[in-house]
């Protein structure tokens, strides 16, 4: 069965207020483009083209209005409303319908990754059929995060959330691969003391099972979250710095669909046309004459 995807979009957005009183966070700029553009191209490098997007039901309709129904990237995009953020397991819960048993890639909306060797990353983990594959990213602060401890032989034991005492500097990235069984595994999941329907309790289940893979990301990789307004910042500066220097878009899902086949040239200079009063226009109405 082909693995669907889900961006997770929902949320308060509280820690960018006032930023964030009028607009979803993940409907902010990160340079040129809006954030969730970045977690939609991810999913989309990975071949899915099937994906919902979970969102509060006010700011359901500014992403209605910002990525459409997908039919000009040639995939298909869900709307979902969640009536209150309730922990990042209950996304499974609320996709349950659009999954109809499908394996899944969720991607949390204010996640950015970039690196050579993602598509290829990500394919392995889509080939696993049963469990799911998260991976971990080597930060300087993994009290902050849901931190993976490793057995003597490098194998995952544990993911225990915003450790006093962190086992690891490996924290789980927003971005986990789980077979068809996870939104069956989300009901059995007790809410924390918090009140929410934590990840990783979630991803426990699985990791007791022995199915559950913990893939690293090495240092060619980059893994950058935007939960404040200096990370947020950061992000567009890397963002701004990447793409002036390679003189490439990162986050671009019109490139990503006509790289992947699913829109034509015609289609793609369409996109472009939109564009055309900035440098990401231009950029697009080149491609289809660029040398690769």
């Amino acid at each position: 069965m082909q693995r669907k995807g889900i961006i997770l979009a929902g949320g308060t957005g509280t820690r960018l207020w006032p930023v964030t009183l009028g607009v979803s966070k993940q409907l902010l700029p990160i340079y040129d483009k809006p954030m969730v553009y970045y977690p939609l191209s991810v999913l989309m490098l990975a071949g899915l083209r099937e994906i919902a997007v979970i969102t509060t039901p006010h700011d359901q309709e500014q992403f209605r209005r910002t990525l459409g129904d997908g039919s000009q990237w040639g995939i298909r995009l869900s709307y979902i409303t969640q009536p209150s953020p309730d922990g990042l397991a209950q996304a499974y819960l609320l996709a349950e319908e659009f999954l109809a048993g499908a394996p899944s890639a969720m991607i949390l909306g204010d996640n950015l990754f970039f690196g050579h060797g993602l598509p290829e990353l990500m394919a392995a983990a889509d080939a696993r059929t049963v469990g799911g594959t998260v991976f971990g990213y080597h930060v300087a602060d993994p009290e902050r995060y849901g931190v993976v401890a490793f057995d003597a032989a490098g194998q995952a034991r544990e993911i225990i959330e915003k450790p006093a005492r962190p086992p690891s500097n490996h924290a789980v990235t927003g971005l986990y691969f789980l077979d068809g069984s996870a939104p069956a595994r989300a009901r059995r999941v007790t809410p924390s003391a918090r009140g929410e329907l934590e990840i990783v309790s979630l991803l426990g289940m699985y990791l007791a099972e022995g199915i559950l893979a913990v893939e690293r990301m090495g240092r060619g990789f980059a893994w950058l979250d935007t939960g404040t307004h200096a990370s947020l910042l950061d992000a567009g500066n890397f963002v701004h710095t990447l793409q002036s220097r390679q003189g490439l878009q990162t986050g671009s899902p019109d490139e990503v669909a006509w790289r992947q086949g699913w829109i034509d040239d015609a289609a793609l200079r369409e996109r472009a046309r939109i564009f055309a009063r900035n440098d990401y226009g231009r950029y697009l109405s080149a491609l289809p004459d660029s040398p690769g």
